[in-house]
């Protein structure tokens, strides 16, 4: 089996920009910082990422919509918290031509500020509730210096559900739902493991409530926030005047929430915690090429009949619904034709050379394990198959096992900052999440580095025992919380 610990700690932010460069993923030549080319490689990929999700999203009840891009400037004023947190980062349209606008608009970096305003003019009753919605959007945040491919952009791809219920409880259900859609896509789909936090209240939306993130973890030992999804409660339908009779023909405010699945996060997610010295390993659903069929030229030897039979598999493959492609690449070395679809991810290689032809066989060569079979003509079809039904199911395996590995638990604060600098992520008793947690998280990251709290887990209660200690300050331990570095 291969592992991506082969991809040490000090080696990984080299791999990834080498990758993403070599397998043609992104371009970052165009003259606008954190502004992303992606290419058609990757596009491919995060274009199906993006319709699991709307499949989902659709069989759980939310509504699709298209929402404008620019937000007046006046929505964001309405919820304060909201605008606190995001006007630093806004990008603004203040005119057109040589005219000025009367007031600015923003380029979106979230929508509920656009949603709640709709919201107010189509929900007057608690018969109109659950008003389950979701948007495909790019997002635009000036919240980075250093600006990092899928990772930190300042344009990004995602989701956004905007969500309300006549109560808080039905609210929550909605949050666990978006859980589960998590799991099911990010997890059993696309093989990423990642815990479920309750983010410390330092740490959450502006405007929510709660924040719940799921952390994936890359080779370096460094988290990446790839879903989140929040409790709103009514911070936005209050200022923004949404607002229902309820069963007894009250006026009531419903309670909101919000999921962002970060489809360029994920995608970048995907790449490290798969990705190999080779390169990259995808998914078999996701690859844009599922099978390459390689034939093998030799000088003096015919190739017509070794072109009859790679067409002949290659029209077969195709009929059962597989992506594959015959590599022609004449002018290249066998060598470094394999080493080009190896690279790029291809899950599969079927190799066919004048030998083969004589022997009635193929080898076979699969990117989740790497490893070469011999197969009959006859047997080539099964084969595949087999291999298809298992690809993802080692991807997840693998991946499962490098991240139990990376999860420790410690109440030393010196051996924290050790295996922090290993690239762990470090279990630790805590005094709380809440606020008044904030001066341990801060001295935490500033004496480790940058360590961070990342939170509570949501898939396992963890309490400590009435001896245990927070790290930090020593006060009596309440949760656990889990440390690591993060983009």
């Amino acid at each position: 089996m291969v592992s991506n610990q082969e991809l040490k700690i000090q080696e990984f932010n080299d791999w990834f920009n080498d990758i993403i460069s070599k397998a043609e993923l992104a371009d970052l030549r165009y003259n606008i910082k954190g502004m992303v080319v992606y290419r058609p490689w990757s596009t491919y990929s995060i274009n199906k990422i993006f319709r699991m999700y709307e499949d989902v999203f659709d069989k759980t009840g939310h509504q699709q919509m298209i929402m404008p891009l620019l937000i007046p400037e006046e929505n964001f004023f309405k919820e304060k918290e909201h605008v606190q947190g995001f006007t630093p980062e806004v990008f603004w349209v203040t005119e057109h031509g040589d005219e000025k606008f009367e007031t600015k608009y923003a380029l979106r970096p979230t929508s509920e500020t656009a949603f709640y305003f709709m919201f107010s003019l189509w929900v007057d009753s608690h018969r109109d509730l659950p008003f389950k919605t979701y948007q495909r959007a790019n997002i635009f945040r000036y919240d980075t210096k250093a600006t990092k491919p899928f990772f930190r952009g300042r344009e990004f791809y995602f989701f956004e559900t905007h969500n309300i219920f006549e109560t808080y409880e039905e609210s929550y259900d909605q949050v666990l739902e978006d859980m589960q859609i998590s799991e099911d896509i990010l997890h059993v789909s696309l093989a990423i493991p990642f815990i479920f936090f309750n983010r410390p209240q330092w740490d959450k939306f502006p405007g929510a409530l709660n924040t719940y993130g799921a952390d994936a973890l890359m080779p370096n030992g460094k988290t990446i926030q790839i879903v989140t999804t929040h409790t709103l409660g009514q911070n936005f339908t209050k200022p923004f005047d949404v607002k229902i009779k309820d069963i007894n023909e009250e006026i009531v405010y419903p309670y909101g929430t919000c999921y962002g699945p970060g489809i360029t996060r994920i995608y970048g997610a995907l790449i490290g915690v798969h990705g190999d010295k080779i390169g990259l390993r995808l998914p078999f659903e996701l690859a844009p090429t599922q099978i390459i069929i390689t034939p093998l030229y030799f000088s003096g030897v015919d190739s017509n009949k070794i072109e009859e039979v790679c067409l002949d598999f290659a029209t077969d493959l195709d009929k059962l619904g597989y992506r594959v492609k015959i590599d022609d690449q004449k002018e290249k070395r066998p060598k470094e034709r394999f080493e080009y679809y190896e690279m790029k991810g291809v899950p599969v290689r079927i190799e066919v050379g004048p030998k083969d032809i004589d022997d009635g066989s193929v080898m076979i060569f699969r990117r989740d394990t790497n490893e070469k079979t011999r197969v009959c003509f006859a047997d080539v079809f099964d084969e595949i198959k087999k291999i298809s039904e298992r690809f993802t199911d080692n991807l997840r395996e693998q991946a499962d096992e490098e991240f139990d590995d990376k999860l420790i638990s410690l109440d030393n604060y010196d051996e924290l900052k050790e295996e922090l600098e290993k690239g762990k992520l470090v279990r630790v008793p805590f005094c709380s999440i809440d606020m008044d947690g904030k001066a341990c998280a801060d001295q935490l990251k500033s004496e480790t580095n940058g360590g961070e709290v990342r939170g509570v887990r949501m898939d396992i209660s963890e309490i400590p025992e009435d001896e245990e200690k927070c790290i930090v300050c020593n006060k009596k331990a309440n949760v656990f919380v889990y440390v690591a570095k993060s983009y």
